[in-house]
């Protein structure tokens, strides 16, 4: 997979719209989310990479260093980045408290002006685990 396909796809990873107030976990996971999604959008990289776990994998091959990387060249190559969620849900693991999953089909677009010059669609799935009170996104795949 190239750089240029694998840029787009970490930046869906905020794609996922929610509005919820962080008092209970459901909540708090929902309220993450948003954040992300805001931070990539306003193009914050070390906010973003605060909310990844410490032992983040992407696809299962990509660290953090990964996400830094690719954040900074997709945020140097696009003024503007807008991530647009077609369908998304989150809940907390049953089983496991302090495990939360977010699926969404989400849309992601670049541009140096008003109109965007890249978009791509992918379907994510992410993981997200409870650390010290707060959800920290510990796996991302999408295809």
């Amino acid at each position: 997979m190239t750089a240029a396909r694998l840029i787009p796809a970490f930046l869906l990873i905020g794609s996922l719209l929610t509005g919820c107030a962080p008092s209970d976990p459901q909540a708090a996971l929902e309220a993450a989310v948003q954040q992300l999604q805001d931070n990539i959008e306003a193009k914050r990289n070390d906010e973003v990479l605060d909310q990844l776990h410490p032992q983040f994998s992407a696809q299962q091959q990509y660290d953090r260093e990964w996400a830094r990387r690719t954040m900074a060249l997709l945020f140097l190559r696009h003024k503007q980045v807008r991530v647009i969620a077609i369908g998304t849900s989150s809940e907390v693991d049953p089983t496991y408290s302090e495990k939360g999953h977010t699926r969404a089909e989400v849309a992601m677009t670049g541009a140096e002006g008003l109109i965007p010059d890249s978009a791509r669609h992918y379907s994510v799935k992410l993981e997200w685990w409870l650390e010290d009170g707060e959800w920290k996104l510990a796996r991302l795949n999408w295809e």
